[in-house]
């Protein structure tokens, strides 16, 4: 089953996040860690997740950038350096709305930005859009023989 891995920290944005692919029948497991440290440990199996099959990555990330003890970017840095994981689609799904944060996630390798939107309908439209996309439509890459 694909799996979508939702990197939140809010709570509140979680629950929207969770309510909104419900709303849009994407009815992939969701795993919700809330820090970057917890993304992390997640994704390369180490920590609370050691003897993870790490071999079975998320179909797709949904990253906050807002995150405690290792921020959103530098989650992004190291995914992207890991051979493991370079090729994981990350959307990153903020509030944030500097363009920096934009211009930065880019240049670090994002599939996607996209701004939470305030508005639940327009919220849950994007997510749905989302998960249509990356769920349905984006061709992952091959993974590599071991």
């Amino acid at each position: 089953m694909k799996l979508i891995l939702l990197i939140e920290d809010n709570e509140s944005d979680e629950l929207l996040t969770v309510r909104a692919l419900e709303k849009a029948q994407v009815a992939n497991e969701i795993v919700v860690v809330r820090d970057g440290e917890e993304a992390l440990a997640y994704l390369f199996g180490t920590g609370p997740y050691e003897g993870r099959d790490t071999s079975q990555l998320p179909t797709v990330a949904l990253l906050d950038l807002n995150l405690p003890k290792i921020g959103g970017l530098d989650v992004l840095r190291r995914v992207r350096a890991d051979e493991r994981t370079k090729h994981l689609p990350v959307v990153v799904l903020t509030s944030s709305g500097e363009d920096r944060d934009v211009v930065q996630s880019y240049q670090l390798g994002a599939n996607a930005y996209v701004r939470k939107p305030v508005d639940f309908n327009e919220f849950a439209q994007a997510t749905k859009a989302l998960g249509l996309f990356w769920l349905l439509v984006n061709e992952p890459p091959p993974v590599p023989a071991p």
